[in-house]
């Protein structure tokens, strides 16, 4: 992948498929309304068209928008969203299977649940 984002940035992949003929402008309007996400953050975002062979993902690199895309030249990209239209969180390692054509996050997340934490009282028990 040529994107070289911080560790520390999020990706964030929209629910649902995405007519990918929008450039920057109707990207940064899905991210903002549909993600309810702040396109400048730095985080990246993953939008996919509805056969899974196209992908881009938009990203701020603090000096402006960028926008990556690819398409695949047999198969499909994973098909992250589900019916729940609830929004997709990825790794960036996560980011790279899905941009290489793996399907295994099809089948399974590969992040851990997150934990709660709990605390433990200290009343000498």
């Amino acid at each position: 992948m040529i994107l070289s984002p911080s560790r520390a940035a999020r990706v964030f992949a929209y629910p649902a498929p995405v007519d990918l003929r929008r450039g920057y402008d109707g990207l940064y309007g899905l991210v903002e309304q549909g993600l309810k996400q702040a396109p400048l953050g730095g985080d990246l975002f993953l939008f996919v068209n509805s056969t899974r062979k196209l992908c881009k993902v938009l990203l701020w690199d603090g000096t402006g928008l960028c926008i990556f895309q690819k398409r695949l030249d047999r198969g499909t990209f994973a098909k992250l969203w589900r019916d729940d239209d609830q929004v997709v969180r990825l790794t960036l390692s996560e980011l790279a299977l899905f941009i290489e054509g793996s399907t295994i996050l099809e089948r399974r997340s590969l992040s851990p649940a997150p934990t709660r934490n709990v605390l433990v009282s200290d009343r000498g028990v």
